[in-house]
């Protein structure tokens, strides 16, 4: 089992900047190909970025393609989500999530998920 715990959520003004972890916890974390979701309000929740296990496959959607950068540290059993040049249209709560599963991450089932964290994007 995995468990997940996001951090780095914060309050910014459009056109600045927010580095998202999650740290996971669980002896099989390696094991995970790890994704970022996020839902804003009154919205459902949508994928925004995943990385497979070795972190060569690398999945992003197109709103925030370019913009966001996912990236893991194995070592440190971490995952990360640079964001760059936010916009209002980013604010969400950010969720973490780890899956066993293969194949296509962006519609894949995530098996653990973090409580989430905040980003506001002011304009």
């Amino acid at each position: 089992q995995v468990q997940v715990a996001e951090s780095g959520g914060g309050s910014v003004q459009a056109g600045g900047s927010l580095r998202l972890s999650c740290v996971a916890s669980g002896r099989t974390y390696n094991s995970y190909n790890m994704g970022w979701f996020r839902q804003a309000p009154g919205k459902e929740r949508e994928f925004a970025a995943a990385i497979t296990v070795s972190g060569i496959d690398i999945y992003y959607a197109d709103s925030v393609k370019g913009r966001f950068t996912i990236s893991r540290d194995n070592a440190k059993n971490t995952v990360y989500l640079q964001m760059n040049s936010l916009t209002p249209e980013d604010t969400a709560v950010y969720y973490c999530a780890a899956t066993g599963k293969g194949g296509y991450l962006p519609t894949a089932v995530y098996d653990y998920w973090g409580q989430g964290t905040q980003v506001t994007v002011s304009s």
